[in-house]
């Protein structure tokens, strides 16, 4: 369904000429981003529950973790783009093309996606060199980083990865929600001088869906992610069964609910979901009507 629903708006968003303005670029590639974030981890996850056999080459899991957080860091700043481009639009309409250009867009996005490559890239370096020797069985459904890091023989250096990975989760999280916040106080505080209600609840509405979006996906990892004590090996127990439940919201809820969100909060693309509806009828009627003069 998660997949289904990303797709729909990549397809939509192609085929109405409406909705291929900056915003709805970021859409896509997000939704992109949340079939790739998706396919990380939903189908292991579905063979795991479909069968007896749970066993993961260690290769696989490094893998997995690596792209599971590429995906994941591409999404925060990513969504920190989408965030400026509300910025732009509302606090500073009148330059919001020149600024908000084909160029400028696909710069914010590469961006993101380097960031994303890159993050992570220490972490996966230290245990790919580093060898397993723990227990074979990890307490999670994905090969995240606090389950995965104490199957590793690196006793002397676990501390400093362990404060690396913690140090690269404020930046990259902490940071990116920083700056959407700020973004979205300037722009909450130019709305307020607004003096029509209904003039606020228009422009509002604009960045409705893309801050119901930022406050699910960051109510998740913020706390899965930005705790000191979230590795700790005399913690783990407790934690790491609250981490599978939120790990659940964060990889298989959010994903199908953000498309949802998309559609149903925006305007537009509802508007452009009924003209595809609409039009598919019309040739299905068309084609039917057809076979049946063919028939007489």
């Amino acid at each position: 369904m998660s997949i289904v629903c990303n797709l729909l708006i990549i397809g939509v968003a192609y085929w109405d000429q409406k909705l291929h303005g900056p915003m709805y670029f970021f859409i896509c590639i997000f939704s992109f981003l949340e079939i790739c974030y998706t396919s990380v981890t939903m189908p292991r996850l579905l063979i795991d529950l479909l069968s007896n056999d749970k066993i993961i080459p260690i290769q696989f899991c490094v893998v997995q973790f690596y792209f599971l957080f590429v995906f994941g860091s591409t999404e925060n700043f990513l969504l920190s783009s989408m965030a400026y481009d509300r910025y732009v639009a509302i606090c500073n309409p009148l330059r919001y093309n020149s600024i908000m250009t084909h160029r400028a867009c696909v710069f914010l996005v590469l961006g993101s996606w380097t960031g994303g490559f890159l993050a992570p890239l220490m972490p996966l370096i230290f245990l790919s060199m580093s060898f397993f020797c723990g227990s074979s069985i990890i307490d999670h459904f994905y090969c995240d980083f606090s389950p995965l890091i104490h199957h590793f023989c690196i006793d002397d250096g676990i501390n400093m990865i362990e404060t690396v990975f913690f140090l690269l989760a404020c930046f990259v999280i902490l940071g990116n929600f920083v700056f959407i916040s700020t973004s979205y106080g300037l722009v909450i505080s130019v709305i307020a001088k607004i003096p029509s209600p209904r003039g606020r609840m228009k422009t509002l509405s604009t960045c409705g869906s893309h801050l119901t979006v930022v406050l699910l996906f960051y109510g998740s990892i913020i706390f899965m992610y930005v705790r000191s004590d979230q590795s700790t090996p005399t913690q783990v127990d407790k934690p790491m069964n609250v981490n599978k439940v939120m790990a659940v919201f964060n990889t298989v809820v959010t994903p199908l609910l953000n498309p949802l969100i998309y559609c149903l909060r925006n305007k537009e693309v509802k508007e452009a979901l009924r003209k595809v509806m609409n039009t598919r009828r019309s040739r299905i009627d068309g084609i039917a009507y057809y076979s049946k003069s063919i028939r007489l």
